[in-house]
């Protein structure tokens, strides 16, 4: 194993897990859950990927009619539940770990794709941009302003995924609130233009948030519970005019619910916004550190080795190789990631990446 990367391989505690390295499978959206249904196919592309420290799975919806994408799974009905229980059976008995990604799309789900459901956000700010929808690309639809009685029956659904997520046998979830999704529509002031105890200051665009990992943890315990942030990506029209002061409150104010982790994403898809946010997010968090985007092994393990993280997460690298640990131990070469087939509906470009020989 070359030197530089022993770092990655080395154990590490999660909330109440202790992980066989430090290498995280970070979630990946991949539309193949027809009719929503997580299937045969999505178990056997996770199990292939056990080697992992731990899974974190493809954003999942907590309600119905809040889809984005058109095939993304869900995790509301006895049907999901059950089906997701081949995936974790195949990812525990193969060795791993795997936590659920509970998400709700807010004003990025396309009133087409959900049955013409509008769209919800914290207000009634639409995405300037279009989007692939059954009918074609279609512009964002101006979405409906959460009320306080919404907001808080969105939360109840959180709480009851993370209920779900742990019946279907997950070891946690991980609260998406990144990537312009609906509680980073409340966490950014680019998308949250409200005045009431949701708007405005930090703590109370954090609020939603907290609220939903208040609900969460007091169903399925804290250590079971990480959270997403994204304080730069411009993904889905999103800004925030101050992401180094938001960093730093979020850091500090997370640090009373004692999650599993934090999980930082370092960049901006796009290049727009631009700040050095993973020094901030390791001084004032005081718990597992998870950090993400175009990470290499190499300065993913210097990363590890100077205590700027404890775990890194990896996109594509697991996508396209499903043995990515052992490929990185070994020195091998990785498989390229065919873009063309993310999003298709079979097994081309998703069970089908070799493993080393």
């Amino acid at each position: 194993m070359p030197i530089n990367t022993a770092p990655l391989f080395q154990p590490v505690k999660l909330g109440n897990l202790t992980l066989a390295n430090r290498f995280i499978m970070a979630p990946l959206t991949r539309c193949r859950a027809i009719d929503h249904l997580p299937n045969a196919l999505m178990a056997e592309y996770y199990t292939q990927r056990a080697s992992a420290g731990l899974i974190i799975t493809e954003c999942t919806m907590v309600t119905p009619q809040t889809s984005a994408f058109g095939n993304d799974p869900g995790i509301y009905s006895p049907e999901q539940i059950e089906g997701w229980k081949a995936t974790t059976k195949g990812v525990h008995q193969s060795g791993g770990k795997i936590y659920m990604q509970i998400w709700h799309a807010g004003r990025a789900a396309h009133p087409l794709f959900n049955d013409h459901k509008p769209a919800v956000s914290a207000s009634a700010i639409a995405i300037d941009d279009e989007t692939y929808t059954p009918a074609g690309k279609k512009p964002y639809s101006i979405p409906h302003p959460l009320t306080k009685t919404e907001i808080a029956e969105i939360v109840e659904d959180f709480r009851q995924a993370g209920i779900n997520a742990i019946a279907a046998g997950f070891d946690g979830v991980e609260i998406h609130a990144a990537n312009g999704y609906l509680i980073d529509q409340f966490l950014r002031d680019g998308a949250n233009q409200r005045t009431d105890e949701y708007g405005g200051s930090l703590e109370n665009r954090a609020r939603f948030l907290s609220e939903i990992i208040a609900a969460v943890s007091g169903a399925i315990g804290s250590d079971r519970v990480g959270v997403r942030l994204s304080p730069l990506n411009s993904f889905n029209g999103m800004q925030d005019s101050d992401p180094v002061a938001w960093m730093t409150y979020l850091a500090q104010h997370l640090n009373q619910f004692n999650l599993a982790y934090l999980h930082v994403m370092r960049a901006d898809f796009f290049g727009v916004q631009q700040a050095d946010v993973i020094p901030i997010a390791r001084k004032h968090y005081q718990g597992h550190l998870m950090v993400n985007m175009g990470y290499s092994a190499d300065e993913a393990a210097e990363v590890i080795k100077n205590d700027m993280a404890d775990s890194v997460a990896f996109g594509t690298g697991f996508l396209a190789n499903p043995d990515l640990p052992e490929r990185i131990k070994a020195g091998a070469e990785l498989n390229a990631p065919d873009s063309d087939t993310f999003y298709t509906p079979d097994e081309k470009g998703y069970t089908d990446y070799p493993f080393m020989d």
